[in-house]
């Protein structure tokens, strides 16, 4: 069966994006530290070594994706190509005509349960990979998260767009794994039903 798993680089104030975080600056003013654990100073993916690179593995092994309009637009649906997987997409209206010319990407617009049942019948039995606050919020608001994997950076933001700005009601986590590393401490957290 397919676990949805949020995977988010967050700053220690629990910041995900920088200021100005929109189409033409997507993520924000300083995002690229968010990430300096998997990218070189030039913004290009590698593979670290260790257990960090096993994190790299595990989100490559996921057999779908689940993200928010506002951030497939941002960064145009990965050009078509999240690692091979089907990505889907939660939004209120559907895709501009344009997204047609990716064949991977799914416009969902019938809300978050409907999209992640859509996406786990996809992935197969492997696992779902989730990206984005706002998705994540309505993910976990709607019951259908099941852990989060999160990469704490040691960073403190001060402003921008934070991961869990608005949350329903209060929801426990079980710690799963921790790795830690000297770029970032990676954490795994189940959600307590």
């Amino acid at each position: 069966m397919s676990t949805s798993v949020l995977y988010m680089s967050m700053s220690l104030d629990g910041y995900i994006a920088g200021p100005n975080d929109e189409v033409g600056n997507p993520g924000g003013d300083g995002f690229m530290r968010l990430h300096e654990w998997f990218t070189t100073p030039d913004g290009a993916f590698f593979r670290p070594s260790g257990e960090a690179g096993q994190l790299i593995d595990e989100i490559n092994a996921t057999g779908a994706v689940l993200v928010g309009r506002r951030l497939a637009e941002q960064i145009d649906h990965w050009g078509g190509d999240h690692h091979g997987a089907p990505i889907f997409v939660v939004s209120h209206q559907p895709p501009d005509p344009s997204v047609a010319k990716y064949p991977l990407v799914t416009y969902v617009t019938d809300g978050i349960a409907s999209a992640m049942a859509q996406a786990k019948a996809a992935a197969s039995g492997r696992d779902v990979l989730v990206h984005g606050a706002y998705t994540a919020q309505r993910a976990l608001e709607a019951g259908v998260l099941d852990e989060l994997q999160i990469h704490q950076i040691p960073v403190l933001f001060g402003s921008g767009r934070r991961l869990f700005e608005v949350l329903p009601s209060r929801i426990e986590l079980e710690i799963v794994r921790v790795i830690d590393t000297p770029q970032a401490t990676h954490i795994r957290y189940r959600v307590r039903s």
